[in-house]
């Protein structure tokens, strides 16, 4: 009996479809579309990038460079050269030299490859490029073939198709999250609460009717009472965690109060919060800070294996200023192979531009790490 040799991009459109359908994220789903597209252009180097609509990229994947290649590379790239080229067009572009490109800005950044030959293909959908394969160094020979593009534009249409669906999945996955949490803070409010305030009612109830040795009994009771109102405040907490915070009814102080409140319940580190009561509400800013803080708080309490946390917002001079700091193991923030691995500082400093202020992260091995963020005051 022969053998059936399956076509190798059918199998890779395959791959990318069954990605979708075994319900992987967006990144996971592109990773596997950019190792495809290396395989099948037979390229030493490949990457998939797609725009964050602000002249960056929200997603940069590459396959054919080692870890410590990427990690030299630092932080994601900006649409800048053949790369910004790719998606301002719908057409692919090939070149035996991608020097002669007129948008090749005739140098690489410190610790990338030398490139020559070139394929780019965008990945385009009816809203337009939202994203693009970028192969370069054909293996075996001095450029890329006809054949070569057909199959990673054969390919590009079947990944406009994966990723949109996977961002279609996310979404609704998202969504459904958001609905279960919020239906699920009303069924605790409604049920449980009302159950643990009727123990204390009934607490109270036997505290009165108990007749053998009433100081003890008395006593008891208290206990029991003060346990069920500790445990409804937990609730309460809990509830509040559940369900998105409200800035424009809280503000950020109050959404940061109620946050750590959780957290002091939650968590073994001593948390010290100092914040200026007098900060105006600003809803659009309020949201980036409240972010910053938490993804620093989060970090703190993941990785600094601090016995001390201070969060501090304060006013002064016509700036704002929010701090968090912690006595832990710190680290280098400078480190680049931290940067291209870890998406949290990148994040932070992006939200702190789209607010027009300035990040600054103080750290060393052994040191405890300061996260600060200072803008204009509103």
């Amino acid at each position: 009996m022969s053998e059936v040799r399956i076509n190798p991009t059918l199998k890779a459109v395959s791959d990318a479809v069954l990605a979708v359908a075994a319900e992987l994220s967006v990144e996971e789903v592109l990773q596997r579309l950019v190792e495809s597209a290396r395989e099948l252009a037979e390229a030493k180097y490949a990457a998939l990038g797609v725009p964050d609509g602000e002249g960056g990229f929200s997603q940069f994947l590459t396959t054919g460079m080692s870890e410590s290649m990427i990690a030299a590379l630092g932080p994601l790239p900006r649409q800048h050269g053949v790369l910004g080229a790719m998606l301002e067009e719908r057409e692919p572009y090939r070149t035996s030299d991608i020097h002669d490109h007129p948008r090749f800005r005739g140098w690489w950044p410190k610790g990338h490859p030398d490139m020559r030959s070139f394929l780019g293909v965008p990945i385009v959908t009816r809203e337009g490029v939202i994203g693009a394969f970028y192969l370069t160094d054909k293996l075996g020979a001095p450029d890329f073939g006809d054949d070569d593009q057909e199959l990673i534009e054969l390919l590009a249409a079947h990944a406009a198709i994966a990723i949109t669906n996977a961002r279609l999945y996310e979404q609704s996955r998202e969504l459904s999250i958001l609905s279960e949490r919020n239906r699920l803070a009303l069924d605790l409010h409604d049920a449980v609460s009302q159950k643990l305030f009727g123990l204390v009612l009934a607490a109270e109830s036997a505290g009165t009717l108990l007749d053998r040795d009433p100081d003890a009994a008395r006593e008891q009771v208290a206990k029991l009472q003060a346990l069920a109102q500790e445990a409804r405040d937990e609730l309460r907490s809990l509830v509040f965690e559940l369900r998105p915070p409200d800035l424009e009814r809280d503000g950020l102080c109050g959404a940061l109060r109620k946050h750590v409140e959780v957290l002091r319940r939650l968590q073994p580190v001593e948390i010290e919060l100092d914040l200026d009561a007098g900060v105006e509400r600003e809803p659009a800013r309020d949201r980036e800070l409240l972010r910053i803080a938490q993804e620093a708080i989060h970090n703190s309490l993941r990785h600094a294996q601090a016995r001390h946390l201070a969060v501090r917002l304060r006013r002064g001079g016509g700036r704002l200023v929010l701090e968090v700091q912690d006595d832990g193991v710190g680290f280098d923030p400078s480190a680049r192979a931290l940067r291209a691995t870890h998406l949290g500082l990148t994040s932070m400093e992006e939200r702190a531009e789209r607010v027009g202020g300035q990040l600054e992260v103080e750290s060393a091995p052994g040191a405890g790490t300061t996260v600060r963020l200072e803008t204009d005051d509103a």
